[in-house]
């Protein structure tokens, strides 16, 4: 018997300015998946993860969420105010109930703990995306949703990221859906790939979805090449990050 999805898009599709942001998209996303959603700009991913979030109603069709779903967020950025110097600790109990050591573990999570008296406006963007990792995750979700979290970060910063979620992956019961153009540098932690063009244009495996002709057109035979390298290499270097 399957388990129940957390989540289910179904046919959802969202208009704006009379052109389709999104087309008749399906998608169900259930516990102990990690999936990364990919596609080029403008190509309805962060529309979807909005449906999905319940932030944004489509047009047409459906989003379902199971009951009593906990679901954390972490957006590509944030804006910080400069004139309030809010301390990472004081970030992360807002609107939220922890105690002090359900705090610290939190932070310890997510390799932030030597931050916690700083303030937000004092880090660096990796630092960053860890503080808002680690508040999305003290809500214990059932589910972690990130919009291309690893977007402005140099090349180490997006190794460490990543490998970071892998670790939270492997040692939390949920599930994971991942807007990233990272494909290659998230290869050996996807279960699915699910490659979006207003449509779903094609999903499953990341070594069937490379040499899929559709993922080929959208991205072209180098990324293909550059996820098949990747997917060889991830089995060799994790104990370097």
């Amino acid at each position: 018997m399957n388990p129940e999805p957390l989540i289910t898009a179904e046919a959802i599709s969202v208009t704006r300015g009379g052109s389709d942001i999104l087309d008749n998209v399906s998608l169900n996303i259930t516990r102990g998946e990690f999936i990364t959603l990919v596609g080029p700009n403008g190509a309805g991913k962060t529309m979807l993860l909005q449906c999905l979030l319940k932030l944004i109603p489509p047009d047409s069709g459906s989003v379902t969420h199971a009951k009593n779903i906990k679901v954390g967020y972490v957006p590509e950025s944030i804006a910080s105010n400069q004139s309030m110097p809010l301390s990472v600790k004081r970030f992360l109990s807002l609107n939220q109930k922890m105690s002090p050591d359900e705090s610290d573990a939190i932070m310890a999570e997510t390799k932030i703990t030597p931050l916690a008296d700083r303030p937000l406006s004092g880090l660096s963007r990796g630092e960053l995306q860890r503080v808002l990792l680690a508040r999305a995750l003290a809500r214990n979700p059932d589910i972690l949703m990130l919009d291309e979290p690893a977007q402005n970060l140099d090349i180490n910063g997006q190794l460490h990221f990543y490998h970071l979620i892998d670790e939270i992956f492997s040692t939390r019961n949920i599930a994971i859906l991942m807007v990233s153009h990272d494909l290659h540098l998230v290869m050996s932690s996807t279960h699915k790939v699910v490659c979006l063009y207003h449509h779903i244009c094609c999903s499953g495996a990341p070594e069937n979805v490379r040499n899929d002709p559709h993922f080929k057109e959208i991205f072209g035979d180098d990324m293909s090449r550059l996820m098949s390298v990747y997917t060889h290499a991830h089995n060799h270097t994790h104990e370097d990050l």
